[in-house]
């Protein structure tokens, strides 16, 4: 089952996708967000009852998919390109955060900071948690997921290299998209193998399979799960392939007008066009 966070003329909800059209779940349940719901339901996430069409998705906006997560913990890169198969595995990945307001929801525009001009695109898979874990060993771990999205971990380069930690090129507002939804555990029962695709105005830009992941899904829950403790809702980027914009030879970024298109296998297309920042101040409420 496919679930997503959503504005309808201007009321913010949570629902379900059916018929090819959404099912409100907020508006049924009561409880106040998606995060909320996938704690309560867990057990039986994506067996939902008594569902019912209420709008086209033409007539939502999209929200991040988690809109306020509590967390959201990123993996730099991840991923074994070409040839380099036997290269030895680092001992840890290098992993930083994001914050909630940083990210925006499929179909909406990314601002391209008006202070930068190096802003780049990351394809990756993002792992939704759906209970709460402290300490999960790497074998219990893939039953802690409610379920997966696509996630462009959107970067302002020169910001994030003003010194050796990532956070200010990580944390511009609503640079980050995450959607169109989450595809729940069930649907996918083997994560670890699923093509991941980027694409900047229909040009392949990045190819790769989570099957070629240097720390895997269930690597990064446990690891991620010894220094704190993963809650509902709490969201794990897992790492890029090579060919995001700053990779490549010349370096090609992000200019206003762009589309990038993040597609993986099973899951889904996320979609968002750059757009100027001082035409988008609506973003950053």
């Amino acid at each position: 089952m496919r679930y997503l966070s959503f504005s309808y003329e201007g009321r913010v909800s949570y629902g379900c996708i059916v018929d090819q059209a959404v099912c409100d779940l907020g508006r049924r349940t009561g409880l106040p967000d998606l995060a909320s719901h996938i704690a309560d339901r867990f057990p039986t996430l994506g067996w939902e009852a008594d569902l019912a069409p209420d709008y086209s998705l033409s007539a939502i906006r999209y929200l991040p998919v988690i809109p306020d997560p509590r967390k959201v913990l990123c993996v730099a890169t991840n991923y074994r390109e070409p040839g380099d198969d036997g290269a030895a595995r680092p001992e840890y990945p290098l992993v930083f955060s994001r914050f909630g307001i940083s990210q925006t929801g499929h179909e909406e525009p990314l601002p391209k900071p008006e202070v930068s001009e190096k802003f780049d695109y990351e394809g990756e898979l993002a792992v939704i948690i759906g209970k709460t874990g402290r300490r999960i060993a790497e074998a219990e771990a893939m039953t802690y997921v409610a379920g997966y999205s696509c996630f462009n971990d959107g970067s302002v380069r020169d910001w994030q290299k003003h010194s050796s930690q990532f956070t200010p090129g990580k944390n511009f507002a609503r640079t980050a998209g995450f959607g169109p939804w989450m595809v729940t555990s069930d649907e996918l029962p083997d994560p670890g193998a699923l093509d991941l695709v980027t694409r900047v105005n229909g040009e392949t830009r990045q190819r790769n399979n989570t099957s070629r992941m240097i720390f895997p899904i269930a690597w990064l829950i446990s690891y991620f799960s010894q220094f704190t403790v993963l809650e509902p809702g709490d969201v794990i980027v897992t790492g890029t392939p090579s060919g995001f914009g700053s990779s490549r030879q010349p370096p090609e970024f992000l200019k206003i007008g762009d589309t990038v298109e993040i597609e993986i296998e099973r899951v889904g297309t996320l979609r968002n066009v750059v757009a100027d920042e001082s035409q988008n101040q609506d973003n950053f409420r």
